[in-house]
């Protein structure tokens, strides 16, 4: 599945280099003529590391996507280039040219599909895209979230239920959401990972009533953060995630993910969502 965001938001410059680098050596040494999808991966800790997947002389999904952010009809150009024309007989642009952000999110279908889980692995499970559109990221995310009918809160409860790998990151997250004016719950490893932020403990589905099902099922929950792990949390959190989509509540199951709806949610309490057709962003 796919999520992209153009221009890179947390992307380091050398990194960014390298991937334009190879791209190009590759596209030269396979005698490319028009478009090529290359797949790369970047290991970020401890030092980031980049990584290719594979690359195919082709175009892929996201290319519609780039061609409504930079302004550039790419499979157009991509045909007469094949046809024999020349990268210099078009104006062509990078997206560092660009001043708006734009970002692409996928849709899932896990409302129509009974015991369907959200947890996402390497098969594609959506069946959609969105895209958002304007000045800063934040914005940006939220208006793609909002068309993948996902309407992120500005106020209300947040439910956090994390892994042990994730417990070292979770107190940003937690100290940011307070900021924002949201109260927090928690499962109990979770909030004792944060000690320095008022949060209150509610029992995992395994535990016994009254717990994070009951508070969810009495509209007590707003938006949920689990990333799971283990055969117990896996189970607890399969219910949790089930039971979000079924009741319409925001979730996400990353911590990238987390930061993002936070940095979304910070933009529209203190911003405006304005309304532009694609032209305008280039004119």
């Amino acid at each position: 599945d796919s999520a992209c965001v153009i221009p890179p938001q947390t992307v380091p410059q050398d990194i960014i280099d390298k991937v334009e680098e190879y791209t190009s050596k590759l596209a030269l040494e396979l005698g490319v003529k028009g478009l090529i999808n290359i797949q790369y991966a970047i290991k970020m800790d401890p030092e980031p590391v980049l990584y290719i997947i594979e690359a195919n002389p082709r175009a892929s999904r996201t290319v519609p996507f780039v061609s409504k952010s930079i302004g550039i009809p790419i499979a157009k150009i991509a045909t007469k280039i094949m046809l024999g024309a020349k990268l210099k007989d078009f104006d062509l642009v990078n997206y560092s040219d660009i001043d708006h952000v734009s970002v692409k999110e996928s849709v899932f279908p896990f409302i129509k599909i009974p015991n369907a889980d959200s947890v996402l692995g390497p098969e594609m499970k959506s069946t959609g895209e969105s895209m958002g559109i304007d000045k800063n990221f934040g914005l940006a995310y939220y208006k793609a979230q909002l068309a993948a009918n996902m309407r992120l809160p500005t106020k209300g409860k947040i439910f956090l239920s994390v892994r042990d790998m994730d417990k070292d990151k979770i107190g940003d997250i937690a100290r940011k959401a307070k900021q924002l004016g949201f109260d927090l719950m928690a499962t109990r490893g979770t909030a004792e990972a944060v000690p320095d932020v008022d949060i209150k403990i509610i029992r995992k589905v395994s535990e016994g009533s009254p717990n994070i099902r009951d508070a969810m099922i009495n509209g007590e929950v707003a938006f949920v953060i689990n990333t799971p792990s283990g055969k117990q949390s896996a189970d607890d959190g399969y219910t949790i995630r089930r039971l979000a989509i079924e009741l319409g509540i925001p979730y996400v199951t990353t911590i990238a993910g987390a930061n993002a709806v936070l940095k979304a949610i910070e933009e529209v309490s203190t911003g405006e969502i304005n309304v532009k057709s694609l032209n305008e962003y280039f004119e």
